[in-house]
């Protein structure tokens, strides 16, 4: 099919969809051995009782696909299905594409080239801010930042991207209309409104665990290669690299300390054979003739405000008695109390960062921050650089 579906056609091929039982596999076969959509639908009672799957194949009222596509329209959403003119082409051409895919944003996204860039939930300070400069320049060189919206690396290639004027795409796991982690709400609207946000999912459907794996295969597909920048042992991460390198994309890794558990998975990746990438540029020739020159207009601009240097705390010797007033302390002015100090070691990793990146990237103040790295100081659990730089202490 090249051509785009009538109302009719997608009401038809949306049942079908979203029908019980019924993966994009299922679907295309049937839609193979049937010739359309509607008479698939209409045999699915038939081939349910063959199967002896009934409870299983349950059936998609039509009042309920007319009742999904016109809160789509009102939402100011679409639906493309395959074979249609804005669907993509790279992400057709995997092995399971999805019948029909919610779109909300710039639709002609889906036509440039893109990358994604994808890691940790966990990701340290350092990862982040490689991960928002490297979006960012991908981005003002014309290509379209491709990511998931979780939580880390994911949501600081969204940020990097939107901060150099340039293009992302956030796939998610969820119906449209659900933003997941709910605190990216804001910047799934703020994708929508200047780049793409894409699902397969039913608009209200809640994502559960199942689905993200699923949702990965989609994020590897509209790439044309995808950067790891920091992953654990068995992350999500690396089953978008393995998609990738399925359907014949390249797979590019960020190497790291291999004292940090967030770099295992990365650099295991490059000893199987991953490209090792650096910067944008690394990404860029990776990529061949993907690669588009930068505009100097749409150079990525900083975010956030200035945050002047704090000064370094002197390395001391703390009598017990000491440190246990000093926590006393920490948790009754330090905003958040736990919770901040949970942020500050989560960025934190055996790689100097500088404070004044922390203090951004906690949303903290500098004195709040300096006083959840003194309370890792006396624990024992950080080391002090010169530049005011500081990192979690290797034991």
């Amino acid at each position: 099919m090249s051509r785009a579906l009538s109302t009719t056609e997608k009401l038809d091929w949306l049942q079908l969809a979203r029908s019980g039982g019924i993966g994009p596999r299922t679907f295309f076969k049937l839609l193979q051995r049937f010739g359309s959509a509607r008479r698939a639908f209409a045999e699915l009672p038939r081939l349910a009782h063959e199967a002896g799957a009934e409870e299983r194949w349950q059936r998609c009222r039509r009042d309920e696909a007319e009742a999904e596509l016109e809160a789509l329209s009102a939402q100011g959403c679409r639906l493309i299905a395959h074979g249609e003119p804005d669907y993509p082409t790279h992400l057709a051409e995997i092995a399971d594409p999805p019948p029909l895919l919610t779109v909300q944003g710039r639709v002609e996204l889906l036509a440039a080239p893109g990358v994604a860039l994808v890691g940790a939930r966990n990701a340290s300070a350092n990862g982040r801010l490689l991960a928002g400069r490297l979006a960012g320049e991908l981005a003002a060189a014309g290509l379209a930042v491709i990511s998931g919206l979780a939580r880390g690396i994911d949501t600081a290639a969204h940020e990097g991207a939107l901060a150099a004027h340039g293009p992302t795409i956030a796939v998610i796991a969820a119906g449209i209309d659900i933003a997941y982690p709910a605190d990216n709400a804001p910047l799934m609207a703020e994708i929508a409104l200047r780049g793409l946000v894409a699902t397969e999912r039913p608009l209200g459907a809640e994502p559960q665990a199942r689905h993200f794996p699923r949702r990965n295969r989609l994020i590897a597909g509209l790439s044309r290669g995808v950067v790891i920048v920091e992953a654990a042992p068995n992350s999500g991460s690396l089953i978008t690299a393995r998609l990738a390198a399925e359907q014949g994309r390249e797979v590019m890794a960020v190497p790291g300390s291999p004292l940090d558990p967030r770099h295992r998975g990365t650099n295991q990746l490059l000893r199987d054979g991953a490209t090792l990438v650096e910067t944008a540029d690394d990404v860029r020739t990776a990529l061949g003739p993907l690669a588009v020159t930068p505009k100097p207009s749409a150079r990525p601009t900083p975010r956030g405000p200035t945050v002047q240097p704090a000064p370094s705390l002197p390395r001391r010797s703390v009598p017990a008695a000491g440190r246990a007033s000093s926590r006393a302390a920490f948790s009754a002015t330090a905003a958040g109390g736990g919770d901040l100090l949970d942020r500050v070691r989560e960025r934190l990793g055996p790689e100097p960062l500088l404070v004044d990146e922390l203090i951004r990237q906690c949303h903290a103040s500098t004195a709040e921050v300096q006083q959840a790295l003194l309370e890792l100081e006396l624990d024992g659990r950080l080391e002090r650089h010169p530049g005011n730089r500081v990192s979690l202490a290797t034991l």
